[in-house]
């Protein structure tokens, strides 16, 4: 577990494994910590698929020949099941958070209480870093990621900030960039809008909404009736998606009826309301503090495997 403690371990694993001869995928394996939690409830009859892009990651795989690691993203997620003939499933786990390790690894540039490169790349061996973000948008493009992924009204002070210190000196460090935009930050609120500050920019550098967006999108056809769905999300962005996307099975929110006026919609909640940490945990593990778990069933055959049986 020093990799990083499992958040929610208990209340998502118990909640997603319902059939202990099933197939399961968590699409966010990290140091393991779910995986291990899920393989302690199957049987000799039960498989895991673990996701993770992070070449760190594949570290911590599992010998067990119910387990089988799929070293990429899990926007691949019905492409690489289909693959492997394991589609569909019977249960998908997704924790959203950035692992500790990748947080306390310096390098990663994930932190701002950790000097280091400016990179934040879930994948280090691809797609642009923190760095060139910081060093080539505009400031109106900078300006938008920290207004839509920071949630921050200041987005414009901050970029203009940006653009006038790289113009002397390029900014490359996680110091170099909180020493940047300390004139800017609030007296006593500095480290809460650092970290929506880095929040913002690990957003867009690893297009996590995006991606998020297009792994939910696969989910309603790649579980099978019965299955169930558990994802832990960490900031408002995700959870509200999250949180729509099971309630009507799609990206709007919006719940489609048929023509009698019975909502269509491929999932039934698990959970009434999102689960949190309770205080033991955000005391022994405070990076938790901000989870929210949602646990959703599907209950209907989906128009994709009606046109695709």
């Amino acid at each position: 577990m020093s990799y990083h403690d499992p958040v929610l371990l208990h209340p998502s694993v118990d909640g997603l494994v319902w059939n202990p001869s099933g197939v399961y995928v968590d699409v966010t394996f990290g140091g393991g910590g779910h995986s291990r939690a899920i393989l302690e409830k199957l049987d000799a009859g039960g498989r895991l698929v673990a996701f993770d892009q992070d070449a760190d990651s594949a570290a911590n795989v599992i010998d067990d020949p119910r387990f089988l690691f799929v070293p990429s993203n899990f926007k691949n997620l019905t492409r690489f099941l289909q693959y492997y003939n394991m589609y569909p499933v019977d249960g998908i786990l997704a924790d959203l958070g950035v692992s500790s390790h990748q947080i306390d690894t310096p390098d990663r540039g994930f932190s701002y209480s950790r000097d280091g490169r400016l990179d934040m790349r879930m994948n280090n061996r691809a797609g642009v870093s923190a760095r060139e973000v910081v060093g080539n948008y505009d400031e109106a493009q900078l300006s938008r990621l920290f207004y839509t992924y920071g949630e921050l009204s200041e987005g414009r002070r901050l970029a203009r900030q940006i653009v006038r210190e790289r113009a002397v000196q390029p900014i490359e460090t996680t110091a170099r960039l909180a020493e940047v935009l300390k004139p800017c930050l609030p007296k006593g609120k500095e480290n809460k809008f650092l970290s929506k500050i880095f929040q913002a920019l690990r957003i867009e550098v690893n297009k996590e909404m995006e991606v998020l967006e297009s792994f939910l999108q696969q989910t309603p056809a790649a579980l099978n009736t019965g299955g169930r769905l558990a994802v832990i999300a960490y900031h408002s962005l995700e959870d509200r998606l999250v949180k729509n996307f099971m309630r009507s099975g799609n990206l709007t929110g919006e719940v489609e009826k048929d023509f009698f006026g019975n909502p269509l919609t491929p999932f039934k909640a698990v959970t009434r309301k999102a689960i949190t940490p309770d205080d033991q945990e955000t005391i022994t593990n405070p990076r938790a503090r901000s989870a929210k778990l949602r646990i959703a069933e599907k209950i209907i055959v989906t128009p994709h495997e009606i046109n695709n049986p």
